[in-house]
């Protein structure tokens, strides 16, 4: 293959990852506190020696969108929305992991959890605790969580210290390389945080990535005829 088809074939695997993005991001419109995704592309240029400098793009890297999304109020006394940057922190098998979904519950062993099973985390690291048989559950805007009126334990409100060491694992788990307070971020109780995914916007986005790479497919197909003419031609 000759340069124009590796620069081109770079591309269309750039658009590509970028098309099962979007499609991904389409899908979680509904997933309460999920995070927009985008492709980054670089650009990477090995020099040649009889011929032209040769250009190829690279799309493998992620951008996460981390504005802030709607709130749906649904009265759950579990149920957390985060305003502003932050988020919660869960134990997982795998290791600690950043979270936006707010929709918890008490599980019987009287601790605050996912809706996997997974321990959410209080300020200094060990799973808060919720008192099992309490009347009254409220949680305040810096995470402190009072039974029947009695301070027990304060949810961790948590930052990357580097946005961009944020690295999206699964669904709407993140990881990241080290971490810091979220002073500024506040607990909204009996509200869920909604996807900040525009939906038009993606969609849009999905046409004009399809068109882009239909032109990529037609000038390879273009420049595979071309060879193949010349092939003939010279087998003559």
């Amino acid at each position: 293959m000759e340069t124009p088809g590796y620069t081109t074939l770079t591309r269309q695997m750039g658009l590509m990852r970028e098309m099962q993005v979007i499609a991904n991001n389409i899908a979680n419109t509904s997933t309460t506190g999920f995070r927009r995704e985008g492709v980054v592309f670089s650009e990477f240029i090995a020099r040649l020696d009889q011929e032209p400098s040769l250009s190829m793009a690279y799309g493998n890297g992620r951008h996460i969108d981390l504005s802030q999304a709607g709130m749906s109020q649904t009265g759950g006394t579990y149920d957390l929305a985060l305003q502003g940057e932050g988020f919660f922190l869960i134990a997982t098998p795998d290791g600690e992991r950043l979270t936006r979904a707010g929709a918890f519950t008490a599980s019987g062993e009287g601790i605050l959890v996912t809706g996997d099973g997974h321990a959410v985390l209080d300020a200094g690291g060990a799973p808060v605790p919720v008192p099992v048989g309490a009347r009254t559950v409220s949680i305040a805007m810096d995470g402190t969580l009072s039974a029947d009126g009695q301070p027990v334990a304060q949810i961790g409100l948590w930052r990357p210290v580097d946005p961009l060491s944020l690295r999206h694992q699964t669904g709407t788990l993140f990881a990241a390389d080290a971490l810091e307070p979220a002073e500024d971020a506040k607990i909204h109780q009996g509200f869920l945080e909604d996807s900040n995914v525009e939906p038009v916007s993606e969609i849009a986005r999905m046409i004009t990535v399809q068109r882009a790479y239909e032109l990529g497919q037609k000038f390879l197909d273009a420049e595979d005829q071309r060879q193949r003419t010349v092939i003939q031609t010279l087998g003559r």
